[in-house]
C-alpha cells in the first residue's frame, strides 16, 4: 500500500494543469491569499476522500479474497485500465493550441472562494480515486498506516506547498521563474498528461492483476 501511495501522490502532484492554474493564480491580484485558499481546499479534499474510506472500512483492512478486498481491487483495475485507455486517447488527439485558459483574463477578480472551488474542480479525481481504493488496506490502528495516509496526502499537495513557500520568501524572483514554469507546462502539457496517465495506469492495472490472482 506504501508504494503504491507514493506513486499516486507524486503523480497527483506532477500535475500540469493545477499547477498552471496555481501559479495563476500566485501572479494575480492578492496571489498570496488565493494561492493559499488553493492549497487548503486542494489539502481538505484529499483529507476528506481518505477520511470517507477510513469511515467505511472502520480502520480496519478488509480480509483477504472477501467481497471488500476483491471490490476495491476490481475498482483500482477498472481506474487503471481506464487511465491508460485515456492516455492513448490524448496520444492520438492534436495537441491543443498552447494558452492560458479562458478564465485567466478574470483572475484578478476571482474571490478567494472561487480560488478554493477551482481546486476542487482542477483536482485529478481518477487519481484521486485510485488513491482512495488503495487506502482500503490500511489499518489505522499501526502508526506506519497513519503515516503512509498522511504522506500520501502532503506529496500530492507538495507542489502546491513549494510554490507558495517560495512565492512568499522571494517574491519578485518567483514570480518571473514560477511563469517560466507556467510557459513550460502548457506547451509540455500534453505529453504530461500522456505520460503520467499511462505510467500510473499501468501500475495500477498490473498491481491489481497481482492481487487478485495472488
Amino acid at each position: 500500500m506504501v508504494l503504491d501511495l507514493i506513486v499516486i501522490g507524486t503523480a497527483i502532484s506532477l500535475g500540469p494543469l493545477h499547477n498552471s492554474a496555481f501559479i495563476l493564480l500566485l501572479s494575480s491580484r492578492r496571489g498570496f491569499r488565493k494561492g493559499l485558499a488553493f492549497l487548503l481546499s486542494w489539502l481538505a479534499n484529499l483529507v476528506a476522500v481518505i477520511a470517507c474510506v477510513v469511515l467505511l472500512t472502520g480502520g480496519k483492512p478488509p480480509a483477504h479474497n472477501s467481497a471488500p478486498s476483491t471490490t476495491a481491487i476490481v475498482a483500482k483495475l477498472v481506474i487503471g485500465v481506464a487511465l491508460v485507455l485515456y492516455g492513448l486517447r490524448r496520444h492520438r488527439r492534436p495537441p491543443a493550441p498552447h494558452g492560458p485558459p479562458r478564465w485567466a483574463a478574470r483572475i484578478d477578480d476571482a474571490s478567494l472562494a472561487t480560488a478554493a472551488a477551482l481546486a476542487w474542480l482542477l483536482q485529478p479525481w481518477g487519481l484521486v480515486g485510485v488513491g482512495a481504493a488503495t487506502a482500503v488496506d490500511a489499518d489505522l490502528s499501526t502508526l506506519n498506516d497513519w503515516l503512509a495516509l498522511s504522506a500520501y496526502c502532503l506529496l500530492a499537495t507538495l507542489s502546491l506547498v513549494m510554490m507558495e513557500m517560495y512565492a512568499v520568501r522571494a517574491p519578485e524572483a518567483a514570480t518571473a521563474r514560477l511563469n517560466a514554469l507556467r510557459s513550460w507546462l502548457e506547451q509540455h502539457q500534453q505529453q504530461l498528461i500522456v505520460s503520467i496517465s499511462l505510467l500510473v495506469g499501468l501500475w495500477v492495472t498490473a498491481r491489481s492483476v497481482y492481487e487478485l490472482v495472488a
